[in-house]
């Protein structure tokens, strides 16, 4: 079966070092994982996220159909205004975590992972009978580029006139870019300051709009050292800003509660899929929940390595990676909440090897010299 490739393949293919993702052939790296996440935490890279799926929902119950499905409330949104969210199973399992967007009164952009492009699909699909909804997958005519960093924004605006400086964390704006349609949300999957953009109207078929502005969003970057960044750095990036890959460190047998999710479920609505189910669980208790392990010993940890106490399993990780910013090993994992307090001293068996770790907050960084939440200099 041959993979998948999006818009701008030939300049991946030509510069980066490609591999299987989610049945497209993606960049790994460039110049490499280290340099990529290095530039991104200090200035800015851009990453090819046309993998991504992206559909449109529209028609005059689309605001109540997402309500249904999504545990937070896409209603409530004002026109352009974004939000994460988590759609569950009926038993409170998480389907998949998502953003969603708010164009017009009766039309909502949901872009969801690569892995579960299918799967989103088909279960928005089936679980939309009920409303009169229209749900239509637009991943093939929507290309996507993620310019993240501290010079995100300096360098985006030299493309357009549209201040961008307005646009606010989780909002969109259609803005002005030579004749393009092209929204900017401000986005991202890092933990840095950034934006998501989105080319619409350009079919896999006729990628030259799509290349033209991932080649002025390098040119316009130079100045700043921008990078172009492959997965590699995007899923370090994300561990050390503390997010979650789904297929690791969420799933439909881990629940938003069990995640440090619960910010996105709304108990206040009085339906949504999966919502007896989480009433339960939130009465009752979780007994596992998902934190960060700082590595106090020099090792990295990887996905499946045993989370121990005292010669009792806790746990495993769920992701790890050794942090290009930190210079140690980090990881997430799932432990019971009695052994969740930051501080708390663990085990990581590392090949064998009981390797000492300490629950730490996430995310990892000094968020007054990293991230979106930084002290501007």
């Amino acid at each position: 079966m041959s993979l998948k490739r999006t818009h701008v393949f030939e300049y991946h293919e030509r510069h980066g070092k490609l591999f299987e993702f989610a049945g497209f052939e993606m960049p790994l790296w460039y110049s490499g994982v280290n340099p990529e996440h290095v530039a991104v935490r200090n200035s800015a890279g851009v990453f090819d996220v046309t993998h991504m799926g992206r559909s449109l929902v529209t028609g005059k119950d689309s605001a109540a159909f997402l309500d249904y499905v999504m545990t937070r409330n896409p209603s409530t949104l004002a026109p352009m205004q974004g939000q994460y969210t988590v759609m569950c199973n009926e038993r409170g399992g998480i389907k998949d975590d998502l953003t969603v967007f708010k164009l017009e009164p009766d039309e909502f952009l949901t872009i969801y992972n690569a892995s579960n492009r299918r799967k989103d699909l088909d279960w928005l699909r089936q679980q939309s009978k009920a409303f009169q909804v229209e749900v239509k997958d637009v991943s093939d005519e929507v290309a996507m580029f993620a310019i993240q960093g501290p010079k995100a924004q300096a360098t985006l605006q030299k493309l357009t006139t549209t201040g961008l400086a307005q646009i606010k964390r989780y909002w969109l704006q259609f803005i002005d870019y030579g004749g393009l349609r092209v929204s900017a949300s401000r986005s991202g999957y890092t933990g840095e300051d950034g934006f998501e953009l989105h080319i619409w109207n350009t079919p896999l078929s006729k990628p030259e709009a799509a290349l033209k502005v991932w080649n002025d969003v390098l040119e316009a970057g130079k100045e700043f050292g921008i990078q172009p960044c492959g997965l590699g750095a995007r899923d370090t990036l994300r561990l050390e800003a503390g997010m979650s890959l789904y297929g690791n460190d969420i799933d439909e047998g881990t629940t938003p509660l069990e995640a440090g999710l619960s910010f996105t479920v709304r108990f206040e609505k009085p339906r949504f899929i999966g919502r007896e189910a989480l009433a339960e669980q939130k009465e009752k208790g979780v007994t596992r929940t998902r934190v960060g392990l700082r590595m106090v010993e020099r090792a990295v940890p990887r996905k499946g390595f045993a989370v121990m106490k005292d010669d009792v399993r806790l746990g495993e990780v769920t992701s790890g990676t050794h942090s290009p910013l930190l210079q140690q090993g980090i990881a997430m994992a799932y432990v019971p909440p009695s052994h969740s307090a930051v501080g708390t001293k663990v085990e990581v068996d590392v090949r064998g090897r009981s390797v000492e770790a300490e629950i730490c907050a996430m995310p990892f960084y000094d968020q007054e010299k990293y991230g979106w939440r930084r002290k501007q200099t």
